[in-house]
């Protein structure tokens, strides 16, 4: 979600201010106007069939809707992605829903038990207000991101994940994704405290948190009371020292969005040498969406053992193409997110209309280890696939009321 990142909409009124005008002449896009097509007509009849609160997660093996209440951890990315498909498309239909299914999760501004609210309140508020500057949707972002800055412990220097019994105080890499719910808040609200915290923390997992190839651990546990690391290890990935896709993916996207709000140089070779791991290894598949762990070894075989996952594709080429605009060789950023876009828009991850219960994506997986959500369509796939969507066309400068008409 990020900055106001500039695009032309279909309506023609709502042209960010930092790119100019949109470039008349572009290479045949025929696989973005099918994907906006696609948007459009799942984002729609998903808004008419699931109801605000209870929004869909997943798709279970059995064909029916897994939803997410408002204290799941992936609740505000359905509204977050109605807000999308309205920039996307500029149907006001999606922004009415889009409000209606963000403000059903008002009470998550109380949740104090989880790291989550990132996730939660600045995927669907902060969305909201992003787009629209109604004042309404303040009050709970600014509750929700004190709540957050107070799981802070400046002992150990980083933010409690999680609160349950069998961990002594577990930092997980997926963290460093709701850093920027702080960075928001610090500005907004005037907690400077806020950015410090963020900043730290980021600091902290780079100490702990990384191997020498500059793959991630999962989880990182913490003695609370010295700041000793206890054990690092796995709640997702195939083994404690195996590369979990989607962790490599929120370890990018974070110190990006972190040097973004920083300009700290530490963050930018944080986010250059991940990518670095990403983009070269040896097991990611030809049309560059990983499998769900990279030391998965049969990861280049086409067989149920190494099931992908878009989620994670969606998330690392939403934090490329915003790398690919702060740093001077930006272009292999770029090109490398631009094929993930063609392979997520392709028959194969890409849903037909009226199919995949509404989902945009295919192909995604959970947690692997606890036989959840495997090989199915996730709710946070469909949204950072919307934000590198919308992420592409600015920097194309893509005029997309004139691309749905061609």
């Amino acid at each position: 979600m990020r900055k106001a990142f500039c695009l032309v909409v279909v309506a023609a009124t709502l042209v960010f201010k930092c790119y100019a005008a949109p470039v008349q002449d572009h290479p045949p896009l025929n696989w973005l106007k099918k994907a906006t097509d696609v948007i459009a007509f799942q984002l729609n009849k998903a808004a008419e069939t699931y109801k605000p609160g209870q929004n869909p997660r997943s798709i279970n093996p059995n064909g029916t809707v897994r939803t997410a209440g408002v204290t799941d951890w992936t609740t505000g990315f359905f509204p977050g992605s109605l807000w999308y498909g309205y920039e996307l498309t500029g149907d006001k239909k999606l922004a009415e829903k889009a409000k209606a299914f963000t403000l059903a999760l008002d009470s998550a501004r109380h949740i104090t038990n989880t790291h989550d609210l990132g996730f939660m309140l600045f995927c669907s508020y902060g969305n909201a207000y992003r787009i629209t500057q109604d004042k309404t949707y303040l009050p709970a972002l600014e509750e929700g991101a004190k709540n957050l800055a107070a799981r802070f412990n400046p002992k150990i220097g980083v933010i409690r994940s999680w609160d349950f019994s069998w961990w002594h105080y577990p930092v997980i890499i997926d963290n460093m994704i709701n850093l920027e719910y702080l960075y928001w808040s610090s500005k907004e609200f005037n907690k400077p405290a806020y950015a410090t915290i963020a900043s730290t923390h980021a600091t902290t997992t780079i100490k702990n948190h990384f191997r020498k190839d500059f793959s991630s651990y999962h989880v990182v546990d913490y003695d609370p009371a010295t700041g000793k690391v206890l054990r690092k290890a796995t709640h997702q990935g195939l083994t404690n020292e195996s590369a979990w896709a989607r962790g490599q993916a929120w370890g990018l996207y974070g110190y990006t969005m972190c040097f973004e709000n920083t300009k700290n140089p530490a963050f930018l070779a944080q986010a250059e040498n991940i990518a670095k791991f990403i983009m070269n290894h040896p097991r990611t598949p030809k049309d560059k969406i990983p499998v769900w762990d990279y030391d998965v070894h049969n990861a280049l075989e086409e067989d149920e053992r190494a099931p992908r996952d878009a989620s994670a594709a969606a998330v690392i080429a939403s934090a490329l193409l915003d790398l690919s605009t702060q740093v001077k060789d930006g272009q292999k950023y770029f090109t490398y997110a631009e094929d993930i876009l063609k392979s997520l828009s392709s028959d194969q991850y890409l849903a037909k209309p009226d199919e995949n219960k509404y989902f945009i994506l295919k192909h995604s997986t959970g947690a692997m280890l606890y036989n959840s959500e495997i090989d199915t369509a996730i709710d946070y796939a469909d949204y950072y696939y919307l934000e590198a969507l919308k992420r592409y066309i600015a920097i194309k400068k893509i005029n997309l009321k004139q691309l749905v008409k061609s």
